[in-house]
């Protein structure tokens, strides 16, 4: 069967779900907690590996993820296709969909693209699978402000879903409050430009014109996050499971058992800090999620995946796998 003749029956289907369960079959929730940017799999071949993809989307619904986001920097979204973009939405949206859409994890679909055009088509694509949110990174990294509300506004015009910007580079907090201000589906922010602690105090005295504010950076000042009013983080999805058990300690009151599970996290988050998307994907192949650690991103300059960052990220599971849910 062709990916195309395939797509078309599954984008049928979809829309049939959707007239049976009503005109909008997204997950009404507010959207908070562990959101992990899901790492894109890879065959030796190169190719885009969807049987792991939905593995991993699983993975993430059985250890109790709030949601997945795919595909964004971790994912290595500029290496892939069109093609690979639509496919790989449909697979996620699937592997989940048929939960109750009150407690299944949220799927935030990556609509970013290096033109609007393309842009939009992503997020129509989302529209039409119920995506529960798009999510996308500004265009010229955000320097040019015209350009991004311009950019936003045509996402947002195309989805009727919650819209999520994420700021890097040197994208202000006035500039998402006020594409807020102009955009109604225009929600959330995963915020990843600049310090994060003072930008999220300014985007606390600015106000509720946000429904909330993620962090990401692997979030080594999580708990410190929540405390100045994030309602959660978008980490790598390996060791989500972590952020989630913190996560949940910390909104119900227990903040000293918060950090001590947010303690073990870090060794962690060293480690995806330390080696990489493909020392990410190595955790993800120790939990038996993923086959290989083949990426088709180079990596950053400070990441260096050899047998000794092996050595140290088997070290760092083994020790952490008495708090993996999963």
């Amino acid at each position: 069967m062709s990916t195309t003749r395939s797509r078309r029956e599954f984008l049928a289907a979809a829309g049939s779900a959707m007239l049976v369960r009503g005109a909008d079959s997204r997950s009404p929730r507010k959207l908070e907690g562990i959101f992990p940017i899901m790492q894109t799999p890879f065959a030796e071949s190169g190719a885009l590996d969807l049987e792991t993809l939905k593995r991993e989307a699983e993975f993430l619904q059985r250890i109790g993820a709030q949601g997945m986001t795919w595909p964004q920097m971790a994912s290595e979204w500029p290496t892939l296709s069109v093609e690979e973009r639509l496919l790989g939405a449909e697979t996620i949206v699937r592997a989940v969909g048929g939960a109750d859409a009150r407690t299944r994890p949220a799927v935030v679909i990556g609509v970013q693209a290096n033109d609007m055009e393309t842009a939009v088509k992503f997020a129509r694509h989302a529209d039409k699978l119920g995506a529960d949110a798009i999510i996308a990174i500004p265009l010229d990294r955000g320097r040019d402000e015209a350009l991004q509300m311009k950019y936003y506004s045509a996402i947002g015009a195309a989805s009727a879903a919650p819209l999520i910007v994420q700021t890097v580079g040197d994208m202000s907090v006035d500039l998402v409050i006020r594409m807020a201000e102009k955009i109604p589906t225009l929600r959330y922010a995963k915020d990843e430009a600049g310090v994060t602690l003072p930008r999220l105090d300014e985007y606390r005295r600015r106000g509720q014109i946000l429904t909330g504010v993620f962090t990401g950076k692997h979030g080594p000042t999580f708990l410190d996050d929540l405390a100045r009013g994030a309602v959660g983080n978008m980490p790598a999805a390996g060791f989500a499971d972590l952020y989630v058990a913190a996560w949940q300690a910390w909104k119900s009151g227990h903040e000293d058992q918060a950090m001590d599970i947010f303690s073990k996290t870090l060794l962690l988050i060293m480690d995806a800090q330390a080696y990489g998307v493909e020392g990410q994907k190595y955790i993800l192949q120790l939990r038996g999620v993923f086959s290989n650690t083949k990426c088709r991103g180079q990596q950053a300059p400070a990441a260096v995946f050899d047998e000794e960052a092996r050595q140290a990220i088997r070290r760092t599971v083994a020790y952490a796998r008495r708090w993996f849910k999963a």
